[in-house]
């Protein structure tokens, strides 16, 4: 494993294990998201310059705009969440009340 690859890999397994143990505030989970993709991002981005052809070339890109359309809804969430229930907590947040 080269140390690129590592230090992929390590940055998406940080951000997942974040999402998965630091599930206090809606805003950290959402940050844990986007390291995610953005460590999803430089991989991909690395993986077609290294492969040297272009038809994978708008990979990347496409990730970038699915990875801008996420970041959009989980903050109007965010916004919708702090404004219903007055805090962005993911305690407070209860499937059954909605």
């Amino acid at each position: 494993m080269t140390p690129v690859h590592f230090a992929f890999s390590s940055a998406f397994l940080l951000g997942l294990t974040g999402l998965a143990f630091h599930r206090t505030h809606l805003l950290s989970a959402l940050l844990c998201l986007e390291g995610m993709m953005l460590s999803l991002f430089i991989a991909l981005s690395l993986w077609t310059l290294q492969l040297g052809t272009t038809s994978f070339s708008a990979a990347p890109m496409l990730l970038l705009a699915f990875s801008a359309c996420e970041a959009s809804a989980g903050l109007a969430l965010l916004v919708a969440t702090a404004r219903t229930h007055g805090t962005d907590h993911l305690q407070s947040l209860n499937l059954l009340q909605c």
